[in-house]
C-alpha cells in the first residue's frame, strides 16, 4: 500500500492547534502512539487511508497535510496577546471556533440593530491611542453610569461583575461569558491562551470573556475589553490581573489596562483611602471591600501609583492568588439554563434580540437555535422564561 508523503511539521502544528496529544490522536485514528509520533517526527509515513483519518481527527483539510509548512491562518481581529513562550504564539482551534461563532453572531446582531433603527454608539472610538488613560476612564465611567456609590449596592466581586455586565449591555454592548466552545464541556477554554477579546463596532460591539477565570479576574478583564471600545481597537488579550501596566510592552494593552484600573479603582479615591502607616495586606483588605474588587487589583493599583515596591506586590500577588476560587471549583447550585446560562453565554442583549426576532416572525426557530447554540424547541421556552413570550 502506497504511503502518503505528508509533512511532519504540519502534523505537529495541527496537533498543537487542536490541543491533541499523540495518545488521543492514536486512539481516534486506530493506530499506536508510536505510529503517530513517527508521523510527527518524520521517521515514517501513513497510508492514504490513515492520512485521511488523521486530517479528519485534526480537523484540517486533507490537502494541508502535504504542505511544506503550516498554513498562515489570518484573524479577523488583531492578536494583542503578550507572548511568554513559543507555545502562545499560535491560536488553538478551540479559540478559532469561539471567535468564528462570535463573529457570526455579531454579523447578525449588526443587521438586526440596523433594521431596528439603532443609531451609532458615540462612545466607540471616541478616543485615540494617544489619549490619556484618565480622560478615557472618566468618560467610560460616565457613559456606563458607574459611580463609587454603586459599590454600596453590591457585596462582592461576583455581584460587581454582574453589575458591570448589565451597565455595559444597557449601553448597547453585547457581553458574552463562557468557559467552553459552545456547549462542549470537553473543549474548555485555556486561560493561558486568552482571557478575553473584543469586536469593535459602532453599531454592534461585542465582548467575550473567558469565564474559566476567577470572578475577581473577570471583572478586570471586562473593564479592559470595554476600554478597547472607547479607543476603537478590536483585539485578543491574555493579560493576567497581576501584570502591572509598567511591565506591558504593547501600547494598546498597556493603555487599556491603565484605563481599566482607573475605572475600577480611581486614583484620587484610592489616595484618599490609603493609609501609609498600614501594611499592603491591611490596606488591600479594607479597600477591596470598599471598591468591590479583588485585593490583587488594589495591590496592583498601589504599585502602579508607586505606593508600594514591586517586590512587595509580587509577593502579595502570589499569596492572594492561592486563595482565589475559580468558577469550576465552586460548590454552588447549577445556574438556571434559561434565565442565566444561555443569556450569559450569548449575552442577554443578543439573546433577547434573537428571541424578539423570532416572535416578530423575522427569524425561523431553526436559525434562532443555531445562533443561540440550542435546540429550536428551546427558543419558545426561553422566550417565556425571559418574559418576552
Amino acid at each position: 500500500m502506497s504511503e502518503a508523503l505528508i509533512s511532519p511539521c504540519v502534523v505537529d502544528w495541527a496537533m498543537q492547534r487542536g490541543r491533541r496529544d499523540s495518545a488521543d490522536v492514536a486512539g481516534k485514528v486506530g493506530v499506536t502512539v508510536e505510529k503517530v509520533e513517527s508521523w510527527s517526527n518524520g521517521t515514517a509515513k501513513p497510508t492514504f487511508r490513515q492520512a485521511q483519518d488523521l486530517a479528519r481527527v485534526l480537523r484540517i483539510p486533507f490537502g494541508f497535510l502535504f504542505l511544506s509548512k503550516p498554513p498562515e491562518e489570518s484573524l479577523a481581529i488583531p492578536d494583542l496577546r503578550t507572548m511568554r513562550s513559543e507555545q502562545t504564539s499560535w491560536l488553538s482551534l478551540d479559540f478559532r471556533d469561539v471567535l468564528s461563532d462570535v463573529l457570526r453572531k455579531q454579523e447578525w446582531y449588526r443587521d438586526f440593530r440596523l433594521e431596528q433603527g439603532f443609531e451609532q454608539l458615540v462612545f466607540v472610538g471616541k478616543f485615540k491611542q494617544s489619549s490619556s488613560a484618565s480622560d478615557v476612564a472618566s468618560d467610560m465611567a460616565k457613559e456606563l453610569g458607574l459611580t463609587l456609590a454603586d459599590r454600596d449596592h453590591v457585596r462582592q466581586s461576583d455581584e460587581f461583575l454582574n453589575l458591570l455586565v448589565k451597565k455595559a449591555e444597557d449601553l448597547g454592548i453585547c457581553v458574552m461569558r463562557s468557559s467552553m466552545v459552545g456547549n462542549d464541556s470537553h473543549r474548555g477554554l485555556d486561560l493561558d491562551e486568552f482571557r478575553g477579546f473584543v469586536v469593535c463596532d459602532n453599531i454592534a460591539p461585542m465582548v467575550f470573556i473567558n469565564s474559566s477565570d476567577a470572578r475577581a479576574a473577570q471583572v478586570f478583564t471586562l473593564a479592559h475589553e470595554l476600554a478597547h471600545l472607547w479607543i476603537g481597537e478590536s483585539g485578543i488579550s491574555n493579560l493576567s490581573i497581576e501584570q502591572s501596566s509598567r511591565s506591558i510592552h504593547n501600547h494598546v494593552e498597556r493603555l487599556c489596562n491603565a484605563i481599566a484600573a482607573e475605572v475600577l479603582v480611581p486614583k484620587e479615591a484610592l489616595l484618599q483611602k490609603w493609609h501609609m502607616g498600614e501594611s499592603l495586606s491591611v490596606n488591600a483588605d479594607a479597600l477591596a471591600g470598599y471598591f468591590r474588587v479583588s485585593t490583587v487589583v488594589i495591590g496592583r493599583r498601589a504599585y502602579d501609583l508607586n505606593l508600594i515596591a514591586q517586590s512587595d506586590y509580587v509577593d502579595f500577588y502570589q499569596q492572594q492568588s492561592k486563595l482565589w476560587v475559580k468558577p469550576t471549583q465552586r460548590k454552588e447550585s447549577r445556574p438556571d439554563f434559561y434565565r442565566t446560562l444561555i443569556p450569559m453565554r450569548n449575552g442577554k442583549r443578543f439573546t433577547v434580540s434573537v428571541v424578539h426576532s423570532v416572535l416578530e416572525n423575522h427569524l425561523l426557530l431553526r436559525d434562532a437555535g443555531a445562533l443561540l447554540g440550542v435546540h429550536p424547541s428551546t427558543v419558545s421556552q426561553l422566550a417565556q422564561k425571559l418574559g418576552t413570550g
